[in-house]
């Protein structure tokens, strides 16, 4: 078998590399960035995920996340809490990915980074630097779609801007130490924890009209997000980008048709799964790791398709239909309501979201 091509070096791909590279299939990973850098995303690393890097022998305590046992869900004035059913790591991606492509070449991946794919012809990479070869391509490019290979959006929740901002607050951070909170509110919800270096790290997704109806501005958008009682506490913090991280057209909810082109696609490729679970990480993760052993075992891209989809269809069904009810205010009136008579229920949504590990 000519040596596998994998296309985007975050951790879908990073992952695949590295468990290639154990298997002694010697892969090439093309990463279009040329230094590590933040990306839009929780950062939320659930048990799953880490049993999933141990399994492809990388040390993530030596990265100094913070640990994460609780989580808390707020909805105007209602909120409820409970502890998860496992120990989560909350560690920034430009720390982890970075360590994770630095990993598979020590194992013998070859990292080629700032070169860019400009598109697949005749089931080859064409990339800024020539022909990639003619071995199996694995396409984990993330939340953001290869010239030519978009994902179908019917069906999904595709109307949502995504942003991200750190924070330091250091009297808030010692506040929430331990803990994820989940703030819905009338057109999205926002996920709040911290991370390494004593930085809060603040994720949202908000919809085209309310953010349209905040004139268009990230200052008016967050100033109007910090009215909700589970956000007020950031009023006092200090943001540390000049500008918000952004994204929109994220099909969450998108699961990967079985595979008649011979690409074998990962993490956000094959599933989206809607970021207040937490569980995009895991995913990504148990991708790159479930291609590895299929590759390495001789195993062909619709057979790995159908195993994935099968890991990861009902944990993204399931979630989908949570934002969805979570959107609508009597949608979140009576969610809250029964977590909050049920504190038990927040630590089992967490365990039907997660992926197999």
């Amino acid at each position: 078998m000519s040596r596998p091509v994998i296309i985007g070096g975050g951790l879908a791909g990073a992952a695949a590399a590295a468990g290639m590279a154990r298997a002694g299939l010697a892969p090439l990973l093309l990463e279009r960035e040329t230094l590590p850098h933040d990306k839009i995303c929780g950062e939320f690393l659930s048990g799953e995920a880490t049993r999933t890097l141990a399994r492809l022998g990388f040390d993530l305590s030596r990265l100094g996340g913070v640990p994460i046992t609780q989580m808390a869900f707020h909805a105007g004035r209602r909120s409820a809490r409970a502890a998860l059913p496992f120990v989560a790591t909350s560690i920034t991606r430009r720390v982890l990915d970075a360590a994770l492509l630095d990993h598979a070449a020590m194992l013998g991946a070859e990292v080629q980074r700032g070169v860019s794919v400009r598109h697949i012809q005749g089931g080859r990479a064409v990339t800024s630097n020539g022909d990639a070869g003619d071995g199996p391509l694995l396409l984990a490019t993330g939340k953001h779609d290869l010239r030519g290979q978009g994902r179908e959006a019917a069906g999904v929740i595709d109307d949502l801007i995504g942003f991200k901002m750190f924070f330091r607050a250091p009297a808030l951070h010692r506040q929430m130490a331990g803990t994820v909170a989940v703030t819905l509110y009338d057109g999205g919800y926002a996920g709040l924890q911290p991370v390494e270096g004593d930085r809060l790290n603040l994720c949202l997704l908000v919809s085209r009209d309310r953010f349209k109806a905040c004139g268009g501005n990230w200052d008016a958008l967050l100033a109007a997000l910090l009215a909700e009682p589970g956000l007020a506490a950031l009023a006092d913090a200090v943001p540390l980008l000049a500008r918000p991280l952004t994204i929109s057209g994220v099909p969450y909810g998108y699961l990967a048709p079985p595979s008649a082109d011979g690409l074998w696609r990962l993490g956000d490729q094959a599933a989206v799964i809607p970021s207040f679970c937490g569980d995009g990480m895991a995913m990504a993760l148990h991708s790159g790791w479930l291609a590895a052993r299929h590759l390495a075992g001789g195993g062909d891209a619709p057979a790995f398709q159908a195993q994935l989809r099968r890991d990861t269809a009902r944990q993204v069904r399931l979630a989908t239909m949570m934002q969805r009810l979570a959107t609508h205010r009597l949608g979140r009136f009576g969610l809250m309501t029964g977590l909050g008579a049920m504190p038990a229920a927040l630590p089992l949504l967490a365990r039907m979201t997660r992926v197999a590990a």
